[in-house]
């Protein structure tokens, strides 16, 4: 097991403040297969002319995250793959202490690097040493796949857009009893929230307001049916309306917009609409 073993996918729109930055973190013998959301010409020129490693590969439209990195995923080759989003940065030993985990002949589908305590108390159990533990899910930002067990399990639903992809392939991957790891020796610096350019804020807050509302309802309608779906989101619809009344009333512009697209994502989730709202830059 070498680096060579290992591929990193890495999902990209407008990511040009951050995406050099994560790849410069990155030893340079590792291929990286970036999917850039785009038909941004000018940004695969640069970036593999920059990076003799890099493959960019223009998905010509905004797939968001899940279907972007399957795009990315397929291509990929090796034994092991490392989605990574674009505002992280790997420390020196990271990719060392991923072969490490491997080379302990461990039966896993997904491992994840340190992450909060929160989840690692609630959701885990401890596996063999102090910083090894067997959890229900793992975050976004890195995700570490043995490449084998997902010929059964399939990738990301690339129904969802944005949000709950990982708690989805998560939940997957349990149901069909493969194991999920946390090696909290394996340290992956994640900026959050800063993958896209900040000139683009305002827009991608909509966004995410929106794809929340809807991936929301359409993930616990998936495991839960229809009616418990509408149940969990009811209190928030009647929430975000009458936030949108006050601050309608109030001319606050900006947060009327947000609770507007709240309304309008639960209201597409609800009807059974495809998760078609995309930012406008």
């Amino acid at each position: 097991m070498t680096i060579k073993d290992i591929t990193i996918v890495i999902a990209t729109y407008k990511s040009e403040e951050k995406i050099e930055d994560c790849i410069n973190s990155i030893d340079s013998n590792i291929e990286i297969i970036i999917v850039e959301n785009s038909n941004n010409v000018k940004f695969q020129n640069n970036i593999q002319n920059k990076f003799s490693n890099v493959k960019c590969i223009l998905a010509n439209d905004n797939l968001g995250y899940g279907k972007a990195n399957n795009v990315g995923l397929r291509h990929v080759k090796t034994k092991y793959s490392l989605i990574l989003n674009p505002d992280t940065i790997l420390e020196k030993n990271t990719v060392n202490n991923f072969l490490l985990f491997v080379k302990k002949n461990i039966n896993f589908a997904l491992l994840g690097p340190l992450q909060d305590k929160k989840l690692s108390i609630l959701e885990s159990q401890k596996y063999e040493s102090i910083n090894l533990f067997e959890v229900k899910y793992i975050k976004g930002f890195a995700m570490f796949l043995n490449m084998e067990r997902f010929k059964s399990i399939g990738f990301f639903d690339e129904n969802l857009f944005l949000f709950l992809e990982e708690i989805d392939l998560c939940r997957r991957v349990k149901k069909l009893n493969e194991k999920i790891f946390i090696d909290e020796n394996i340290k992956i610096f994640h900026h959050g929230g800063k993958s896209v350019d900040h000139v683009f804020s305002q827009e991608i807050e909509l966004t995410r307001n929106w794809h929340w509302m809807w991936s929301t309802f359409y993930f616990n309608k998936k495991y839960n049916g229809f009616l418990i779906a509408f149940l969990k989101i009811l209190p928030i619809f009647l929430k975000s309306f009458l936030k949108f009344i006050f601050f309608s009333l109030t001319f606050n512009k900006k947060k009327r917009n947000i609770y507007l697209h709240r309304l309008s994502g639960i209201n597409n989730s609800l009807l059974g609409k495809k998760s078609w709202y995309r930012p406008i830059i």
